[in-house]
């Protein structure tokens, strides 16, 4: 049965959403970040925004767990229950970036050949991440696909093991790392935001993973064994 209009509007909207957030992200990143005005402050900026960013973590973290995703179903429903973590997601995003603070200082500049390896790291995280959600589906992903109704979205669970997931188990957050730590001119706005996202991905493996093994079972834990590394090939 087609889903109500009003439940194809919220999910639409929040994919629209959530590629604009992902746009400004790129956009702060890269252009706003890129310098700092001589007024800016250096620890009283950086905590700024590690708080900043820590309300983001905290969202994902709780919103991850399988009672409050269970919360949401009943209150949302099944279809809905990925668009109302998208959105909240995506506007938490948007609101980080947005209220960032320049950071007094530049932690490394390169250039020349150096400048032209750090650009290549950051379109191989580009070209991950696209293939990563290209793997996983970026509707479903983004929350859409789940309006084609419940039998979609619940179905068993299968683990890919070719592409870029027979690479590391976490090609997406690979990418996100190669992206935000290329960039050839780190100021500390850019460094603050690379450090912080990545140290959170690194807690958030773990228990990610663990959710997986407590809904998927045997199924992730097959995958586990097929694919080795979680995020860093030869490393971790």
């Amino acid at each position: 049965m087609r889903p109500p209009a009003g439940a194809r509007i919220f999910a639409w909207t929040g994919a629209a959403l959530f590629v604009g957030a992902l746009g400004w992200s790129g956009w702060s990143f890269l252009v706003r970040w890129q310098s700092y005005p001589l007024d800016a402050r250096l620890w009283p900026a950086a905590l700024h925004n590690v708080a900043l960013f820590s309300a983001f973590a905290l969202h994902h973290s709780v919103f991850a767990r399988l009672g409050v995703r269970q919360l949401i179903r009943r209150w949302a429903g099944p279809t809905l229950e990925r668009s109302v973590f998208v959105w909240i997601a995506s506007l938490l995003f948007i609101g980080i970036c947005w209220a960032w603070e320049p950071v007094l200082g530049v932690w490394w500049q390169v250039r020349g050949p150096a400048a032209w390896d750090g650009r290549a790291l950051q379109v191989a995280g580009v070209l991950l991440t696209i293939f990563g959600a290209g793997a996983i589906d970026v509707l479903e992903l983004a929350g859409v696909r789940q309006l084609e109704g419940p039998a979609r979205s619940e179905g068993p669970a299968v683990f890919k093991t070719t592409g870029v997931y027979g690479l590391v188990r976490h090609p997406i957050y690979l990418g996100w790392v190669l992206m935000v730590l290329g960039e050839p001119t780190m100021t500390a706005a850019r460094g603050v935001f690379a450090v912080v996202s990545c140290l959170y991905l690194i807690l958030a493996i773990p228990l990610e993973e663990w959710s997986l093994e407590a809904t998927a079972g045997p199924a992730y834990e097959e995958y586990r064994k097929a694919v080795r590394w979680r995020l860093i090939p030869f490393v971790w």
